[in-house]
């Protein structure tokens, strides 16, 4: 078999190497990178001057041709499946995308979707109805969207597969690309639009129109957001965003105090949070001592809309409370702005004054192109009623020439010859059946022609003069105001404080605990009440105390780990907890990295004093607690000591502080150290010198703080000089040493 298997491979033909085509990486970007980009931009997160993204306009356009405009409400899933012959981008993005442009959601100030059924909340995580439970119909401000669709107002183009048509953009007849919010990130290019009150932004359009030079501040006051709340006014900040399109400004909530309840009830919140990130950031204040006012909070969001209560603890002060909670979470939230708008299917950073005149321009061209097709049709209709007339001098003629006509193919010429009129025209009255050929009806047509003269007369005219045009926009627009305006739902404050200028924080008041920490890393933040009814300490198996003490709630605790790291917190950080319970996991309560563990926790009331520590490879070193010092409030510091071996111990000094370290290694011998030997440095990362001499594969397993004064048998383990190969220890002696250690 192996013999034949040889044979084989030596007749096989050789197998050609493979060819490697070298390709420059711009080349590669530019061919593969680049039109994937270009579809994310032009083709799903941008919106145009419509103020609708692709999947929003194929979404409402299959409405509208689903005759849901004026027709009955459908369920959802109906709507779902007509829209995926445009949009083949799977059922859920469709219906998501429904659920946001629906009035159940309120998502929008003008929702285009009249809704029926469960379709979540834009300020909850309250989940939305499946498709098959929901229904819906467009709203009728949506029939702004489309006016004109029908009459030529806008380019259509296939369907992805060729079937359909459907429009390139919506020529809506308002400024809705600023009424309605978008926000959307494509590949190096994001957009974020905020919503702004129908009534003043048609008051602005108009206004641009008679005066290109208006004062849009006067006009268009603000953003106005469908969830209301209070948009702190700065000029600048306003400014910025209405001439450039990008900037930021402040939304805070909306709340009601009621003393006698000790409650506080918040009715809005800012745009762009929900109730439950509010809510879990206010637990978790809780959790850790950061907020000792409140007794509850709870989302009570019913068919009035946003309700979120706080119950506060008798005597605390609503005020202060709110500043807090103003300060630490989203109930005051900046709203960023990046006004990116596609124009012909480029991209464009532009202002409010910009956006508007863009969209005028558009809405001018829809105007033109609809009046273009209506001119067209009452010339052609016309044109059919003038040579309607010219038989009604003979009618009885018209009638004998259909008679004596012996083939149906001459009977349009024969008419052509007998009244000079043309194919058209005599096509049109062939039609008209026997029973109209009377001279009433005739008259009621004819009759018809000066009106169609007059309205002709109306569209020339509107198509030669840019100031009727303009003139009819401005009567749409108000038209538009009147029918669905409605009052702003975000207050202005025009003058207003921040917390820290309105309210200065009082300190969290300092208080006095019981500390506990554990060798795995937990931390017990024990009431004095608390632990004098019980001082029995719960803990891990396997775990022991290694500090146990009376600490205030803001001494600092410095915690060094394995990584060589060390996380500064407070004492008061902590969440209290009782005797009975395993307390605080420290480096999950300071994220500490992944398999990241506590080696030395360092209690101080300030910098002033000295760290020492030994090292397995039994160096030592010594530096000021002063080198852990930042100018911020910093999580963590890395490089906080040298991790060229691991440590052995490490003892904090008090000032000019001597301590006694007893030093033992795996080969079972030990030496007592003065800190005064230890070797001080200013660099956090310094190896240190050589504290005791190590034989080979020989470490320091144990460093243990000891006072031969308390121990006179220790003695004989003192030395005077570094580097020393200490001496055999005695197992009695060591057992006084024993607990000493603060890891």
């Amino acid at each position: 078999m192996a013999e034949r298997k040889k044979k084989n491979s030596k007749n096989a033909a050789p197998v050609a190497p493979a060819v490697i085509h070298e390709q420059p990486i711009t080349e590669t970007l530019r061919e593969n990178y680049m039109p994937y980009a270009m579809s994310s931009i032009i083709s799903r997160a941008i919106p145009e001057i419509d103020g609708l993204k692709p999947s929003h306009r194929k979404l409402l356009y299959t409405m509208y041709k689903m005759g849901l405009l004026n027709g009955p409400r459908t369920k959802s899933a109906n709507v779902v499946g007509q829209t995926m012959k445009l949009n083949p981008h799977g059922d859920a993005a469709i219906y998501e995308t429904m659920v946001r442009l629906t009035r159940g959601n309120e998502a929008l100030l003008h929702p285009f979707v009249d809704s029926k059924g469960t379709f979540g909340k834009q300020y909850s995580k309250m989940a939305y109805a499946a498709s098959r439970y929901t229904e819906v119909k467009l709203a009728p401000i949506s029939a702004e969207l489309f006016a004109g669709i029908d009459r030529e107002a806008v380019d259509m183009v296939d369907n992805y597969d060729a079937t359909l048509k459907e429009p390139v953009l919506l020529p809506s007849s308002f400024p809705n690309v600023l009424v309605c919010p978008n926000t959307g990130i494509a590949v190096g290019l994001a957009s974020s639009i905020c919503s702004f009150n129908l009534n003043e932004t048609c008051d602005a359009a108009i206004a641009l129109m008679r005066d290109p030079n208006a004062d849009l501040y006067e006009i268009l006051k603000a953003p106005d957001f469908s969830t209301g709340g209070e948009l702190l006014y700065d000029k600048d900040e306003i400014r910025q965003v209405y001439e450039t399109g990008k900037g930021s400004f402040s939304v805070r909530a909306v709340w009601e105090n009621f003393p006698k309840e000790n409650r506080i009830v918040i009715t809005q919140i800012p745009y762009n949070t929900t109730v439950d990130q509010i809510i879990e950031k206010i637990v978790q204040m809780i959790k850790e001592g950061k907020l000792r006012e409140i007794n509850d909070v709870r989302d009570e969001i019913d068919l009035d809309g946003l309700k979120l209560t706080i119950d506060l603890k008798r005597g605390s002060d609503p005020d202060k409370l709110m500043a807090k909670l103003l300060k630490a979470t989203d109930l005051e939230c900046r709203f960023p702005c990046n006004f990116n708008i596609l124009i012909a299917g480029s991209p464009h950073q532009l202002g409010v004054r910009d956006i508007l005149n863009e969209w005028h321009a558009f809405r001018c061209e829809c105007l033109k192109r609809e009046f273009y097709y209506e001119l067209g049709q009452k010339e052609t209709k016309l044109h059919l009623l003038q040579g309607l007339e010219k038989i009604l001098v003979d009618i009885d003629k018209a009638i004998a020439i259909i008679r004596k006509t012996e083939q149906e193919k001459d009977v349009i010429p024969n008419l052509c010859r007998g009244f000079d009129i043309d194919e058209p025209q005599a096509e049109y009255i062939a039609e008209i059946k026997l029973r109209h050929l009377n001279r009433q009806y005739i008259l009621d047509r004819i009759g018809e022609r000066e009106k169609l003269e007059k309205e002709i007369a109306e569209l020339e005219g509107l198509l030669s003069s840019a100031r009727k045009l303009d003139n009819y926009i401005i009567k749409q627009l108000e038209a538009i105001k009147k029918k669905y305006g409605q009052e702003r739902k975000t207050r202005i404050a025009y003058e207003f404080s921040r917390p820290s200028e309105k309210l200065k924080l009082e300190e969290e008041a300092e208080y006095t605990a019981h500390a506990v920490i554990t060798r795995e890393g937990y931390l017990k933040n024990i009431p004095l009440k608390s632990i004098m009814m019980n001082d029995q300490q719960r803990l891990k198996e396997d775990d022991t105390v290694v500090f146990s003490g009376e600490m205030s709630s803001k001494q600092a605790i410095y915690f060094f780990t394995d990584k060589g790291q060390v996380y500064p917190a407070k004492f008061g950080d902590f969440s209290t907890t009782k005797s009975s319970e395993l307390g605080d996991y420290i480096p999950a309560r300071l994220e500490m990295d992944p398999d990241e563990k506590v080696i030395f926790s360092a209690p101080i009331k300030d910098l002033s004093g000295k760290l020492a520590v030994v090292f397995e490879n039994g160096k030592g070193v010594c530096f000021p607690m002063s080198v852990y010092e930042t100018k911020g409030n910093r999580k963590k510091l890395t490089g906080a000591f040298s991790t060229l071996s691991p440590v052995a111990g490490m003892f904090l000094l008090d000032g000019k502080e001597v301590k006694e370290i007893l030093l033992k290694t795996k080969t079972g011998r030990a030496c007592i150290l003065k800190t005064t030997l230890f070797a001080e440095k200013s660099t956090r990362t310094s190896a240190g010198n050589q504290m005791m001499a190590l034989k080979k594969n020989d470490i320091i397993t144990e460093a243990l703080e000891v006072s031969t004064a308390d121990n006179p048998s220790l003695t004989i383990y003192k030395k005077p000089r570094i580097p020393t190969p200490g001496i055999i220890y005695n197992e009695i002696d060591m057992e006084a040493a024993q607990g000493k250690m603060e890891l």
